[in-house]
């Protein structure tokens, strides 16, 4: 990674964070992937990072994606690209038209699972000339061995691996910034009170 992410440069990406999928995380705490999912969400929103979000089959098992990320993302989420079952989301022509027409090249990336739903569109995405940090407390698999080995192909293939407060705190660089304060709340109520929308903090 040459250069440190920046809100002008980066564009979050959110991967099949629904229902079922998350019942699949074995890995990590559920509630701790949510809250992670949740505080991406929310400092895409204080900083005004763009963001895709996907989903796959949301009326089979892997179920509907989190009604709690609306709030944050709103319109990402109502324009959300509802795959039909493609594993791979760059294969998908409505994902790639919508990451691409972001016209960012610095993706932060998370995926439900690990090992199924983030490793290979976050290799792909490296491949299609993007910097790509995925960040592995919003993500998760069932198994620690497909885990580990989703890790290192991602790891071999370019993506940098990182975690929800260290990639806040990148985005953030100064936090007397406007919205650091917002940033700097953010990690501090990840870990205690639910995290809710500025409106209904008002």
């Amino acid at each position: 990674m040459a250069q440190p992410f920046t809100p002008s440069d980066s564009a979050l990406v959110l991967i099949d964070h629904q229902f079922g999928t998350m019942q699949l995380i074995k890995t990590l705490p559920l509630e701790q992937v949510t809250r992670n999912t949740l505080a991406l969400a929310r400092a895409a929103q204080i900083l005004h990072i763009p963001a895709v979000l996907t989903s796959s089959q949301e009326d089979q098992l892997q179920g509907a994606m989190l009604p709690e990320l609306e709030p944050f993302l709103p319109n990402a989420f109502a324009s959300r690209v509802r795959r039909l079952g493609v594993v791979n989301a760059w294969d998908d022509p409505a994902f790639a038209a919508a990451v691409e027409g972001l016209g960012r090249r610095n993706l932060i990336m998370a995926g439900v699972t690990t090992d199924v739903c983030l490793v290979y569109p976050a290799i792909t995405a490296v491949e299609r000339g993007y910097q790509v940090q995925a960040v592995m407390d919003a993500s998760g698999s069932p198994f620690e061995l497909s885990e580990e080995m989703a890790r290192q192909r991602m790891r071999d293939a370019g993506v940098v691996l990182t975690a929800t407060n260290t990639m806040i705190a990148e985005l953030a660089h100064d936090w007397s910034r406007p919205g650091g304060m917002d940033l700097l709340e953010l990690l501090f109520t990840k870990v205690l009170p639910p995290i809710q929308p500025a409106a209904a903090r008002a």
